[in-house]
């Protein structure tokens, strides 16, 4: 008690011995009936002689550690064992907080889908969610983990087997998963292992098992979040008419709970992180293991973040056939996925692990140790697996280190936890023993003092065991020695000196605890008895450093393609000698003439022109164009069409930009600096448009072509009434009911309209307000049309509503109906010479374009398809033989004229001093089918190099043979390896099916399939 009293002052010392007295009369208390005789003893526990790891900044050595019912109650190196404690001696043992998941599902299953999807009958409009719920099936913040969590010994022994204590476990379902509960492993009832009730709430970007149509795609589902957000804000203020909403009141409920999101992908990490800022939320991201990819953009981020370590395998790639299936992508995220957490620790980032999304609970530490080998420091992992987590779900004062009053969820190793033959022998959850190794607590390792006892008398030496078959003796040197320890039996053989001639001492014995003694013989056969007493344990520190990273052979490329950059170019100053300029300005086209570049715009057009800080590059013999723009295309996406509704005014192709998609690449090989990527013609009124520029390894905000006016993509005509369904059951089924959508939208868009005006609660729906923006002339319509008929229907209703339409695109029958176009003010955009390839457009022509061109429109040609855009060039050259067009104005229908109609040919579509440097230097005439593009400038910089493709080719080749090599080897030593599957990507098209959301197709990428 002395001792114990100088550690504390007066009045702690006092109140300490209070507690404990009264701990000890206390009787636990329970509202269930005892069914037999009852076992009222209090459990206490004293862990003396630990190595005990209480946070990853503090630890002791040879200290004791206290619990008492569940919880603990001291810890340090003079603690006082209380007298009715079981004394556990934990001599060479290390002590650590158990580790927190807090991204599981573990008691909480998903309900199975109520009924199966009719393919032929594939639009469900309603929720069958019975009850005063919301009426999207996907968001569901109703969901109460805590009410239907139910313990599972069996699955909660894998995680118990891999040191967790504790999870946090949701529903993994749908889009808004309501609220997770926060829960221990330990094999008791489900009351007494809930820790906090609602300790969080849980989204994605996938709507799971819901039987609603809506959302089909990932713009959608971003479109449900925010309109959402919207409706709880709103329904915050009880509006009498919308009656009880329970899911919009769970929403409301649940946004002072930390805000969990599964977003799977570093892109995906970024939407969900733009969402919360609109909202002014900080979301907990669970990524997808690829964020080192882009730890830049992440970082921006300033979220926490939750990482899984299902580190891909090895690929068999031993078929050289097979081997080419396989991207290159795939290879490097094989090799360079482990360093993704040393990734998240350098760059400073708060982040947790979970064993979320392994296929095998066994791999946790082994992958765990892989990530330990590409970066990853034991501290910060630890962090991460106790600390981290209990902060992030503001429970840090229960679990997460070794405090008195927190829970006794505590591990029992024979070593430094993460060590690689380190067992993990016990796991305490809230004060209960769960054995993980049976015979791993007698663990003879530590350092003893080893006396022999020779007939001239006695010599010391130290004995170093590491294990039963492994073994040091130390005197004046460390001798070579031969040990063998079966828990009760010892054999020892050493030589005291290392003469060839020194005696040999064979010795056996017997251990009895501490004490091990036994006799033995000499070389001469004299008898020897000696002992050998413990002294103290064999530490090892917890490694404060981390591993040295190994030299990774792999780096990141932006974009993550063999083709990308391994960093990202910056404009710079050039200056194009002696080339043959297509201004598109009055000037017309200029022969041996230069054009300067600074700071991304062009500065000055003549002749002779000098600039001492500016990259020279000799055009001589070449052509100098405006970069193309396409008008309609659809690459650069991850979804096309939010198909489910005929009114999708709402959704955004701008929230589900895919800036690595490798069409980017191949149109700037193809001159295309810029492309308008439109929603799909699945909708009457389909989604808000994207004009991006092709700014090669950029993330996907910085694609976005800044400060233009917003437009929306409308369609017309076959793709839809019949929305690939014989049995479509979706509004509209005829042309008819298509000019009836659009009316009635309109008309929905006046009332919400004079609405917005009026004084009081106000529901904000993010569909009606792209719709008040084009009535109000604030954004523009680009029109999917073929037939001449519905083109004069659309016009009508723009009449009726006081609105124009911008561009009809397609518009195969506009030579039938230029005259009415030009009057409606509207642009064309057009196909070349495409007809014939459904019925709506038997009455296709060649002549199309220069016939609307004559009749005064403003007209383009555009590629709606990723490969005819790597040959716009060529597709407006076909004018000039068909319709006797001149060379320059069949240049300016894919350069100038779409940026007219996209209301940005103040910027780009014609190379005059003060624009953008979106430029073009072919290596022929720019309409001649010999033309290639040597080099395309975005914003002054160069993306695309003639020259420098070589180069990549060449070091694509000798990536993919380095990195077929290393997986050969993985092969070759018995290493898990995967089969070799084709690295497939969409190709997005206007009507691409709903089922797959564009064409699955294997086109070579980057040396390998994609």
């Amino acid at each position: 008690m002395g001792i114990f009293r100088e550690c504390l002052p007066g009045k702690s010392f006092f109140l300490l011995l209070f507690f404990l007295i009264l701990s000890q009369l206390a009787t636990p208390q329970s509202t269930f009936p005892v069914n037999g005789v009852a076992d009222p003893r209090i459990k206490c526990y004293a862990f003396t002689n630990a190595f005990i790891m209480k946070d990853s900044q503090t630890s002791l050595d040879s200290a004791i550690l206290v619990i008492r019912e569940g919880k603990i109650v001291a810890i340090g190196k003079n603690v006082i064992i209380p007298n009715d404690a079981v004394t556990v001696d934990c001599r060479g043992k290390y002590i650590c907080s158990s580790f927190i998941d807090i991204y599981g599902d573990y008691g909480v299953s998903i309900a199975p889908r109520q009924s199966v999807i009719d393919p032929n009958n594939f639009i469900h409009a309603n929720s069958n969610t019975k009850g005063a719920y919301g009426w999207n099936q996907a968001i569901r913040p109703e969901v109460d983990a805590s009410k239907i969590f139910v313990a599972d010994d069996a699955k909660a022994k894998l995680m118990r087997d891999n040191g967790f204590g504790t999870v946090l476990t949701h529903q993994k379902d749908g889009i808004a998963r309501g609220t997770g509960v926060l829960v221990t492993l330990a094999n008791d009832k489900e009351n007494l292992v809930i820790i906090k009730e609602k300790a969080s709430a849980h989204y994605s970007l996938n709507k799971g098992n819901s039987l609603q149509s809506y959302p089909t795609s990932l713009m959608g589902a971003i479109a449900l979040l925010r309109q959402t957000y919207l409706d709880a804000k709103w329904y915050k203020n009880k509006p009498a008419h919308e009656g009880v909403n329970l899911s919009l009141q769970a929403w409301l409920d649940n946004q002072n709970l930390p805000q969990i999101f599964e977003a799977d992908d570093k892109w995906n990490d970024l939407r969900a992180d733009r969402i919360g800022n609109e909202e002014g939320v900080k979301y907990i991201i669970k990524g997808g293991g690829n964020e080192y990819q882009r730890i830049k953009e992440i970082a921006g981020t300033r979220a926490s973040f939750i990482l899984p370590l299902n580190f891909p395998v090895a690929i068999d790639v031993e078929d050289p056939n097979d081997a080419r299936l396989v991207s290159l992508a795939d290879m490097k995220h094989w090799e360079l996925a482990p360093s993704n957490p040393a990734a998240f620790e350098k760059a400073h980032i708060p982040f947790c692990l979970t064993m979320a999304d392994l296929k095998d609970s066994k791999q946790f530490m082994s992958n765990l140790r892989k990530a330990f080998d590409n970066g990853l420091t034991e501290l910060a992992a630890f962090d991460a697996l106790t600390k981290m987590p209990a902060t992030l779900l503001g429970v840090y004062d229960k679990v997460g280190s070794l405090e008195p009053g927190k829970l006794a969820n505590f591990l029992i190793t024979d070593g430094p936890v993460f060590r690689e033959k380190t067992a993990v022998l016990q796991n305490w959850i809230q004060g209960t023993r769960y054995v993980l190794k049976e015979n791993g607590w007698n663990d003879v390792k530590g350092i003893y003092n080893l006396v022999i006892h020779l007939p001239e008398g006695q010599v010391s030496y130290r004995l170093d065991v590491k294990n039963s078959g492994e073994a040091n003796v130390i005197g004046k040197d460390t001798l070579l020695v031969k040990f063998a320890f079966d828990g009760k039996l010892i054999k020892l053989n050493f030589s005291p000196g290392k003469a060839a001639n020194a005696a040999i001492y064979r010795l056996s014995g017997t251990a009895y605890r501490d004490s091990w003694n036994g006799s033995g013989e000499d070389t001469s056969g004299n008898p020897i008895w000696w002992t050998a007493n413990f002294s103290r344990p064999i530490l090892v520190p917890p490694d404060t450093t981390g591993k040295k990273i190994p030299s990774i052979p792999g780096k990141v490329y932006y974009p993550f393609d063999g083709y990308g950059w391994e960093e990202l170019p910056q404009a710079a100053n050039l200056l194009i000698k002696n080339a043959t300029v297509w201004t598109n300005e009055k000037e017309g086209k200029l022969e041996n003439t230069d054009v300067l570049v600074k700071n991304g715009k062009i500065a000055q057009i003549g002749k002779n022109l000098s600039e001492v800080s500016a990259t020279v590059i000799d055009g001589t013999g070449k052509h100098l164009t405006p970069g193309i723009l396409d008008e309609h295309s659809h690459i650069a996406v991850v979804s096309i069409n939010e198909w489910a509704q005929s009114v999708t005014s709402e959704v955004r192709i701008g929230d589900n930009l895919n800036p690595e998609d490798i069409d980017i690449y191949r149109q700037l090989s193809g001159g295309v600096t810029s492309s308008h990527i439109l929603h799909g013609s699945a909708n009457t009124i389909g989604g808000q448009t994207q004009l991006i520029k092709l700014r090669w390894g950029a993330n996907d905000e910085d694609l976005k072509f800044r400060n233009w006016d917003p437009f929306i993509k409308f369609a017309l005509g076959e793709n839809v009434k019949v929305t690939y369904s014989s049995q479509n059951n979706r509004f509209p089924d005829t042309r008819m009911g298509v000019e009836a959508v659009l009316v009635d939208a309109f008309q929905r868009a006046r009332d919400y309209q004079n609405t917005m005006k009026k004084i009081g609660p106000f529901r904000k729906d993010l569909e009606l307000d792209a719709l008040v923006e084009i009535l109000e002339k604030k954004r523009f319509i680009t029109c999917h049309s073929y037939v001449q008929s519905e083109v004069i229907g659309m016009m009508r209703v723009a009449e009726k509503f006081g609105f124009r339409v911008n561009t009809f695109t397609h518009i195969l029958e506009g030579y039938k109906v230029a005259d009415k176009i030009k009057l409606q003010g509207a642009n064309a955009s057009t196909f070349s010479d495409w007809w014939a390839y459904k019925v709506e457009v038997q009455d296709a022509i060649p002549y199309n374009a220069s016939i609307m061109q004559r009749m005064g429109l403003n007209v383009c040609i555009n590629s709606d398809d990723p490969e005819m855009a790597r040959r716009l060039n060529q597709e407006a050259a076909k004018s000039v033989k068909y319709g006797g067009m001149s060379e320059e104005d069949a240049l300016k229908m894919v350069t100038l004229n779409p940026a007219k109609a996209l209301h940005v040919d103040d910027r780009v579509g014609s190379i005059r001093a003060g624009k953008d440097a979106d430029l073009v230097l072919w290596s022929d005439h720019p309409l001649s089918i010999y033309a290639k593009s040597l080099k395309t400038i975005v914003d002054g910089i160069v993306y695309y190099d003639a020259n420098r493709d070589l180069i990549l080719r060449m070091r694509i080749a000798s990536e993919r043979n380095r990195l077929i090599q290393k997986m050969l080897s993985e092969k070759k030593l018995g290493m898990p390896v995967q089969p070799p599957r084709p690295s497939l990507r969409k190709l997005m098209d206007c009507g691409d099916h709903p089922d797959g959301d564009g064409l699955l197709r294997a086109n070579m990428k980057d040396g390998g399939l994609e």
